[in-house]
């Protein structure tokens, strides 16, 4: 919690949340799930960390137990657009392991972002700012929509993209709404840009349906723009991604509720491994799910080739626990947990799991920093200190003697 967060309310300041993102080779990914965990432990109050199901660090697991030193109640909320067998497999199976691994700790699964009021709005938002861009108006001129969302497997899925294209159609003055996707399933991007033209719009407007600004994302405009060259008489052009946006949150907020409070609603009826749906027979059955879900995490599992294999994560050289009891809590420590992760991420040389932790019994003295397996112990340490740690110790294992509380 940084030092403008709000305070924890009562009853809340022994529970934390965990947020899941998918995981991704590419940094500014990630970094875009841990700046929402920030964004979220400042409207929450309580701590909140950053978690990732594949190709980024730290893991569920790691994360959890991250926090389950300083905490005896966690709640998974998952950065997951629409459900499919990551959110319905690979998360629950995660945490079914954690609560086996922490028999102690109540850990509560939350459900997905799905559709929500707050999306719609940030969608209409982005398509607002595209028909600036354009000099066209839905109100005047024939606008239309086609939102392009990754596709998947799952039925449910898709038809949430569905859904929610409609929801954004309704009360509005667009010409019309359609729903496309990028891979996996039809109809593709290029399909239903071609379908919409035969309306003849004034303009189309294309909508990446995607969290981060990354490689789809790029398909999505780089096909905006060929449409544009083969439709001359068509203005188009492709929106932002959701990105960070603060209704982010609002939607966040609500699935922590909801989870805390064992009231999650997940689309039973239409789930593939619950119910016979035309095409996917094959699918129903928990057994299924689950050997599917246990097949995949064996693909996270550590290995020599670790460097060769993005999929698997090594232990860390060093692991760094920062307390954020209430003493330390108090004095900052919050602040130099988080500097101290974003100096972490930012080098090059720095191999270290960077955590929090409940009381080290030094109260008074803090914050503390506990470095292991040095053994090495910081206190009142400041959050512009934390750039020292990381670049002197942690990468160069030169410890900073100024700071030393005890070594152990």
């Amino acid at each position: 919690m940084t030092a403008n967060a709000t305070p924890a309310p009562v009853g809340l300041e022994d529970e934390a949340v965990l947020l899941v993102g998918h995981g991704s080779r590419r940094e500014k990914s990630n970094e875009q799930v841990r700046a929402l965990a920030a964004d979220l432990e400042s409207r929450l109050g309580i701590p909140v960390d950053a978690g990732f199901l594949e190709l980024a660090s730290p893991s569920i697991p790691e994360a959890i137990a991250g926090l389950a030193s300083s905490v005896s109640q966690i709640t998974v909320v998952q950065l997951s657009l629409f459900a499919a067998s990551h959110v319905k497999n690979d998360v629950p199976l995660a945490v079914q392991d954690a609560r086996a691994e922490h028999p102690g700790l109540t850990i509560h699964n939350g459900a997905h972002l799905g559709v929500h009021p707050a999306l719609v709005d940030l969608l209409d938002d982005r398509a607002a700012a595209v028909e600036a861009e354009l000099g066209v108006d839905r109100e005047e001129d024939d606008v239309a929509v086609v939102l392009c969302a990754r596709g998947s497997s799952d039925p449910d899925a898709n038809g949430d993209a569905h859904k929610l294209a409609r929801l954004l159609y309704e009360g509005r003055a667009f010409e019309r709404v359609e729903t496309s996707f990028i891979g996996v399933t039809e109809p593709r991007l290029e399909e239903a840009l071609h379908s919409v033209a035969k309306s003849r719009p004034d303009a189309v407007i294309v909508l990446p349906y995607m969290l981060g600004d990354g490689v789809l994302t790029q398909r999505v405009r780089d096909g905006a723009a060929e449409f544009d060259d083969d439709y001359p008489y068509v203005a188009a052009g492709a929106g932002d991604p959701l990105g960070t946006d603060g209704r982010l949150l609002d939607v966040l907020g609500d699935r922590w509720q909801e989870a805390r409070t064992e009231s999650v609603d997940m689309s039973c009826d239409t789930c593939k491994y619950k119910v016979e749906l035309d095409g996917y027979e094959e699918d129903v059955g928990g057994a299924r799910a689950m050997l599917r879900a246990l097949t995949h995490q064996e693909a996270h599992a550590d290995r020599e080739d670790v460097a060769d294999e993005p999929h698997a994560h090594d232990a860390p050289a060093k692991h760094v626990a920062v307390c954020t009891n209430q003493t330390c809590a108090a004095d900052g420590s919050p602040a130099v947990l988080e500097r101290l992760r974003q100096e972490a991420r930012d080098s090059d040389a720095c191999d270290a799991r960077i955590t929090r932790s409940s009381c080290l019994g030094r109260c008074g003295d803090g914050p503390m920093v506990a470095v292991y397996p040095d053994g090495v112990w910081y206190g009142g340490v400041e959050e512009d200190d934390a750039e020292r740690i990381v670049s002197s110790h942690l990468d160069r294992d030169r410890i900073v003697s100024d700071l030393v509380d005890q070594t152990l």
